[in-house]
């Protein structure tokens, strides 16, 4: 176990003369004492980033429901009888209008959502000025848009777009389980299209939809050996939402979630990771255990796309209790 503790270099990954991670490698990590792993997650978090710091996000849905997919955990998937309508795409000034408010409360990252399979070449101009106009708010920007053609990843990265997001979810083994109406393969396949335009990738995954150990470790070990790794590493508690696949779902261990969390730290030390979906079902002590195990950006508001997020108020609150402050945007040269 200690020499697993010790391959692992605080700025080890794929490129940097580091061989490529191995589920072996990556379990001997992850089932280390509860301490030990927490311990090497916060040194290697501590090398890389302030650790009484974290980045403000806001995740807006710009467009909601009647998405093609099935994805078994998503309420705005056609396939799931959920009672979420469609909507149609958010107006630019909406948008600008809701940055503005998410800047204001002290978010420095804007993420923007779209319930598509993939962008229609005719909404692409709006999605553009949406990129333009948030951006110059002084905000990173970040888009999920679903899957993307090389020239609409070109044009996004032409308005300036900081992040794309496109999750991967789970493992490439568990991954048919999850959805069928895309692969595995089409989620790297657009993950390399968004890394040659040039934009940052933000991609990670879900807990709770009924993999097991080995999934969770194998979707972390495919992420970092990804050349570079995303630069961003949302990991979600799943919510269990009525009408989707994943409604009866069981609660994931908050320590096995913790352990996840950890392992992606210490497998992509120089990431942000990213506790995202399900903090409203996290403690506050679960979600301190979070931030010193390497967690380092939180969504904040009281919505999250479509599901419940803790809110302003219980967020303030728990960071002031922690001694944790907000990062400032500092945007590149």
């Amino acid at each position: 176990m200690a020499e697993a503790l010790n391959k692992t270099d605080a700025t080890s990954k794929p490129g940097s003369g580091r061989a490529a991670w191995t589920s072996m490698e990556a379990r001997a990590l992850h089932d280390a004492p509860f301490n030990d792993l927490l311990f090497q997650a916060h040194t290697i978090h501590r090398a890389h980033f302030a650790p009484n710091q974290i980045q403000l996000s806001k995740l807006l849905s710009i467009k909601t429901g009647g998405c093609p997919e099935d994805c078994g955990y998503c309420s705005q998937s056609a396939h799931a009888p959920t009672g979420l309508k469609a909507s149609k795409l958010m107006e630019l000034e909406t948008v600008v209008a809701e940055a503005r408010k998410a800047k204001q409360a002290g978010a420095t990252r804007y993420c923007m959502g779209a319930a598509w399979r993939n962008p229609k070449e005719r909404d692409m101009d709006a999605v553009i000025a949406m990129v333009e106009a948030v951006k110059g708010l002084g905000l990173e920007t970040c888009m999920t848009l679903g899957m993307l053609t090389q020239s609409q990843a070109a044009s996004l990265a032409e308005a300036g777009l900081d992040y794309y997001n496109h999750n991967i979810d789970t493992s490439e083994r568990f991954y048919a389980e999850i959805i069928t109406t895309r692969h595995f393969a089409n989620r790297l396949d657009t993950l390399e299209t968004v890394r040659q335009a040039g934009i940052k990738v933000c991609s990670g995954g879900i807990l709770g939809m009924g993999e097991n150990v080995e999934d969770r470790i194998d979707m972390l070990v495919t992420l970092a050996n990804l050349t570079p790794p995303p630069e961003s590493v949302p990991i979600n508690m799943l919510i269990p939402i009525p009408g989707t696949k994943l409604a009866d779902a069981i609660p994931v261990d908050p320590i096995a979630f913790i352990r996840i969390l950890a392992l992606a730290r210490i497998m992509m030390p120089q990431s942000h990771i990213r506790l995202s979906a399900g903090r409203t079902a996290m403690s506050d002590e679960m979600q301190a255990l979070c931030f010193f195990a390497g967690a380092n950006s939180i969504f904040v508001g009281d919505t999250l796309l479509t599901a419940a997020n803790p809110g302003d108020d219980r967020d303030t609150s728990l960071l002031r209790r922690l001694g944790i402050t907000a990062t400032a945007f500092v945007p590149e040269a």
